[in-house]
């Protein structure tokens, strides 16, 4: 079985994260990135899946020089090879141009099973596994909280607000989990030796018969028009209890504000 992970190289959330000012795309260059911690619960999947049986896990990221680092996060789980779409007219794919490029790739990987986290920590729409799987002419199961795959069946457990539904598919299929399907591994040593000697190639937009008119900021769906700094917070409101109105206080507060 080939399964492939879809990961996504984003801006550290814990970083001083910032916008390009000359098109207000997220600056991926200047800032500290890392593997998405969502996708890290994809890979786990995929490895889980290998070592229950006959698999190979190849890693697939988009993005710039930077998005090697989300592959080799991958590879020193795990993963025994990876793929780094490079191409500077990609910069500013939004999600439909992004979905294109992953489909093209995972076409010339001949997946059996692709697997996607719940979405990224930087974009956070969740929308890409859909679209890949439309793309590729595939059937989806999403938002697995708990997977299975026997042969080539693959069954999830989907937990809502209210109750949860099983839902299954035929490989091969399109599968995203939570972040409630496992528990990522942390890379060992031997793991992390182990991924400096893994295969990674390094594919063009030509490489997947794309031209740069199909994608970047040029033919994106969406734009960022305007990007402001988040205003400082302001100073808290104290209710004293001086004299035994605290409470009266604290009532009309909470009704002026409509928090009642």
């Amino acid at each position: 079985m080939k399964i492939v992970v879809c990961a996504k190289f984003v801006p550290d959330a814990t970083a001083d994260r910032r916008f390009r000012s000359e098109d207000n795309t997220v600056d991926r260059a200047g800032v500290d990135g890392l593997l998405s911690e969502l996708d890290e619960y994809a890979v786990e999947t995929a490895l889980t899946v290998k070592e229950a049986g006959d698999a190979e896990v190849t890693v697939l990221t988009v993005g710039p020089e930077q998005a090697a680092d989300a592959v080799k996060k991958g590879l020193q789980m795990g993963a025994d090879a990876g793929v780094h779409v490079l191409d500077d007219a990609i910069h500013g794919s939004d999600a439909v141009a992004t979905s294109l490029i992953l489909s093209k790739a995972l076409g010339k990987l001949e997946a059996d099973l692709v697997v996607f986290g719940m979405g990224s920590t930087d974009g956070g729409m969740g929308v890409v596994p859909a679209m890949v799987s439309e793309r590729l002419g595939l059937p989806a199961v999403t938002l697995g909280s708990e997977v299975t795959v026997d042969g080539r069946t693959v069954r999830i457990r989907r937990d809502g607000d209210t109750a949860s539904e099983t839902i299954e598919g035929t490989l091969p299929l399109v599968l995203s989990v939570s972040d409630q399907a496992n528990e990522p591994r942390y890379p060992s040593f031997k793991g992390i030796m182990a991924a400096k000697k893994k295969p990674v190639e390094t594919w063009s937009l030509a490489d997947l018969e794309l031209t740069p008119e199909q994608v970047g900021g040029s033919s994106a769906w969406t734009e960022v028009v305007e990007v402001a700094a988040r205003p400082p917070r302001s100073a808290g409101t104290i209710v004293t209890d001086e004299d035994g109105s605290g409470a009266a206080g604290l009532v009309e507060f909470l009704s002026t504000n409509k928090f009642l």
